[in-house]
Parts: C-alpha cells; structure tokens; sequence
C-alpha cells in the first residue's frame, strides 16, 4: 500500500516537473531560441567543408574516376588481345620483333619520312619546305 502511494507521488511530480519543463523550455524564447539553433546548424551543414559544395565535387570527381576506369578496362582489353594475338600468330611475333629490333629481310629496303606537322590546320613554315 505504501509503494501504491510512493508510486502516485512520484508520477504526479514527474508528470508536474515535465509539464513545467515543456512550458518553460517551449515557450517563446524557448522555441526562438531552439529555431535560430536549428537553422544556424543547418546552415553550418549545407555551406560548410563538408556540406552541398564537397557533395557535389564529390559526385564529380567520382564521376571522372568511372570514366577513367572504363577508358582503362577498354585498354586492358586491348592490350589482352594483342598479346593473345602474338601467342597464337607466328607472323604477328615476326612483325613485332622486326619492329622493334628494326631489323630487315635481305632486300627490303626501308624508307624514314619526316613528321608532318602535328596541327593539320597549321600550313607549313618556311624551314619544313626546304629539301
């Protein structure tokens, strides 16, 4: 029976001490006040180091990431089939090997041309016209 009073005692005096809290804490400058901390927050979040500008370079940069990942799966995959290509073919390991060793069969001949000019729209100057 006492604990039933203790019980009812404490209740009506936590239930009066939130009732209290709420009215004190939500009042006008309460409310003001958790409002203008709120915003401030929010505002903090968004224009912050890590807040709406980081996001979206990050979307950025993880946008550039994915298409140098693709541009290099395509040239791993080249690179795969050229080399399956000079285990399967004895003339492409020919060709391969006389490229880079620069060598000739007799009587081949080899021509060397000079480099055209990198910029097709640029005419040529007056030192690449001479023989």
């Amino acid at each position: 029976m006492l604990a039933f009073c203790l019980d009812s005692v404490y209740k009506h005096i936590e239930e009066a001490l939130f009732e209290k809290f709420r009215k004190t804490a939500m009042g006008g400058k309460g409310a003001l006040i958790l409002l203008v901390i709120v915003l401030a927050y929010a505002w903090i979040a968004v224009s912050g180091p890590q807040g709406l500008q980081a996001l979206l370079e990050k979307r950025r940069e993880i946008r550039q990431l994915e298409e140098q990942n693709a541009a290099l799966s395509h040239e791993i995959e080249h690179r795969r089939d050229r080399i399956r290509r000079l285990e399967e073919s004895r003339s492409e390991q020919e060709m391969e090997i006389r490229k880079q060793l620069k060598l000739l069969r007799p009587g081949e001949t080899t021509f060397i041309l000079p480099d055209g000019p990198k910029d097709p729209d640029t005419p040529p100057t007056a030192d690449s016209e001479k023989p």
